[in-house]
Formats: structure tokens, C-alpha cells, sequence
């Protein structure tokens, strides 16, 4: 099916200080086919005002939904794809607040998407705010059960070309609804962090692909919004990696890396012991616990409607220890590490 018909979701959440150039980009793009809905996530700041301000000015192309509370990014921008998929709408595109979008940003995500009927997700080159360096060329989930955004604070000018990756931040891509409603929504049990992962990877697994578009450029704030909430990030990886690979890793390789897993998540919660973020891994490590019934009765779902090899899923993930691991602790993990 050729998509035509696009909602450009955007998530906010106490963002009246960056959500105005996010906008502005989106209004400014050359692709006409589609409507901005933001979905406001029960921000206690000014963005009901300057939201208002834009439904006032362009109220045939920016929608608003309000939610009583902060349902997180997974819940959040499910709002707004729940719109798209009651509103004859062909695929949506998801995009940060804190983002700026290039004025062909979405044609070039449409392109490609339509390139193949094959690709399910499109998504492109998001870079710093500066230019200078990248934020995601794609992500990556690599042997260690780990995930990654590809080439992040590599230089802009080392981008690679355009071709198939494993899968795309959710901060700027573009995905069939066709898709969607085959393998499912973001999984709100994520809440935020490694919830564009877990989506790529039951794509990967339901038999769509996943394309980067170098030429589809987007300029990204990084932590704007997450940088607010001392230990948040850290609470929301030791909670979502397990689920991650509970729920995806098919069984023909599920020993070859939850071995690597292992070792690495127990080093990871050592390390943050003797931090002074030592609660925040404590309690990601408990909630993940808790999720693991959870994860284990979705795992059923997505490899009972597997339709790939395992062979092919070893086959797209990293055979390495991700580059974002540095220091001396990775030096020591890296030690392990067998292709």
C-alpha cells in the first residue's frame, strides 16, 4: 500500500520552552499529505497556552489531545497513533519536542518508505543541535543484549549512506499503520527508553524491514526532557532490558546471548552500586522483576507469530560490544567478547 495520508505525532510533556521550534519545523515541511497531533502529556507547565495558540492559528493541520496524567512516551504517543488509526490515515510519524526538523525531512521518510512494500519503519539522520556531531544514524541490538542509537557522537560528515538497519529511534521516524496493527502498539510496560527497540525488534520479527534514509535530517536536543528527572534514565534501563530480550530474542539464540546478558547487566548494577544513583538501580532492577510474568506471557505472542529464522535475527544484530560502552569497565567486558 503506498502511503499518502501521514500524522506527524509529537509528544509534550512540560515543553513550553522547546515545543514552539518542533512545531514550527513541522508546519515548514515540504511534504503536504498530513497533520500535526500533539499529545500533551499531562504537562503542569504553560503548554496548554502556547498549544491553544497554534490550534487557533492552523486548525486544519495541528490537532491537540490532552491526557489527564503522564502516561510516559510508550502511553503517550499510543494516544496519538490511536488517532491516526481511527482516521484513515496511512502511517504515522513520531518526532520530539525537542527536535527540529530539515523542511524535507518527512518527503524523504515518505520516499523511502515507499520505496518497498517490504519496509515498515523509515527513519533518518538525526543529529545534534549543533550539526556537528550524530545522535542516531538508526539503532542497533547487539550480541550483549544491549541497544544503541548507531554512530552516536560520531561526526555528521562520517553519516553513513542510506541503506537497512535493525531498527529506529522513535524520536523521528515514520511507520506504517498497516504494520501496526499486525505486531502492535508501543508497549506501555516500557514506558520510556528502549520502547523504539522493542517495536523494531517484533517488526524485524513479524518479516518487516527497517530503513535509514540519510537524507532525511532532523536535529534533536538530547535530554531535554528525561534530564529533568534525576536517576530516570538509569531506573528505566535496569526495568526495560530484561523485557527487551525476554520478549524478543528468539529461542535458536537466546542462550548465545543471554549468557553476554547476563554478565553484563550484573557488571552494570555493581558499577551503579557504587554510584551515587544506587536507588534509581535498585528499584529498575525490582520493577523488572516484577514485569518478568508479564514479559514471559508476550514472549509467547511474538515468537508464536515468528516469521523469520533465528539465523536471520543473529544476522542484522551487532556482533559486538557497543561502542557506547567505554571506560574501563568496558575494556573488561570487551575481553569477553566472542563474535
Amino acid at each position: 500500500m503506498t502511503i499518502n495520508r501521514v500524522a506527524v505525532v509529537v509528544l509534550n510533556w512540560d515543553g513550553e520552552e522547546i515545543i514552539r521550534g518542533c512545531i514550527d519545523s513541522l508546519l515548514n515541511q515540504t511534504y503536504k499529505d498530513f497533520q500535526i497531533v500533539v499529545v500533551d502529556n499531562g504537562s503542569s507547565d504553560s503548554s496548554r497556552e502556547t498549544l491553544e495558540n497554534y490550534r487557533s492559528r492552523f486548525n486544519d493541520r495541528v490537532k491537540l489531545i490532552y491526557n489527564d496524567r503522564n502516561l510516559g512516551f510508550a502511553g503517550g504517543v499510543n494516544v496519538g497513533i490511536d488517532y491516526a488509526l481511527t482516521n484513515s490515515f496511512d502511517a504515522v510519524a513520531l518526532f520530539n519536542n525537542d527536535a527540529i526538523a530539515n523542511e524535507s525531512w518527512l518527503d524523504k521518510l515518505v520516499s523511502a518508505i515507499n520505496s518497498d512494500e517490504n519496509i515498515g519503519i523509515a527513519t533518518g539522520l538525526l543529529l545534534h543541535d549543533d550539526g556537528k556531531t550524530i545522535d542516531s544514524a538508526g539503532d542497533f541490538y547487539s550480541i550483549w543484549g544491549l541497544a544503541f542509537p548507531r554512530m552516536r557522537d560520531e561526526k555528521s560528515s562520517n553519516a553513513p549512506e542510506s541503506g537497512y538497519v535493525f531498527g529506529a529511534t522513535g524520536g523521528a521516524s515514520l511507520y506504517r499503520l498497516d504494520m501496526l496493527r499486525e505486531i502492535g502498539l508501543f508497549d506501555k510496560d516500557f514506558f520510556a527508553y528502549y520502547e523504539d527497540v522493542d517495536l523494531s525488534f517484533r517488526a524485524q520479527l513479524g518479516g518487516w524491514k527497517v530503513f535509514y534514509n540519510k537524507e532525511a535530517v532532523a536535529y534533536h536536543k538530547r535530554g531535554a526532557t528525561s534530564d529533568k528527572l534525576k536517576g530516570f534514565g538509569k531506573y528505566q534501563m535496569f526495568k526495560n532490558l530484561p523485557m527487551l530480550f525476554i520478549k524478543n530474542v528468539p529461542k535458536g539464540i537466546l542462550l548465545k546471548i543471554w549468557a553476554r546478558f547476563k554478565f553484563i547487566y550484573s557488571l552494570m548494577f555493581i558499577n551503579s552500586l557504587l554510584s551515587r544513583n544506587f536507588i534509581s538501580a535498585i528499584k529498575g532492577v525490582t520493577a523488572g522483576g516484577y514485569l518478568f510474568f508479564r514479559a514471559l506471557s508476550k514472549r509467547r505472542v511474538i515468537q508464536g507469530g515468528r516469521r523469520v529464522s533465528a539465523k536471520y535475527i543473529y544476522s542484522i544484530i551487532y556482533k559486538d560490544l557497543p561502542p557506547t560502552q567505554k571506560g574501563r569497565m568496558g575494556k573488561f567486558i570487551k575481553s569477553f567478547s566472542r563474535k
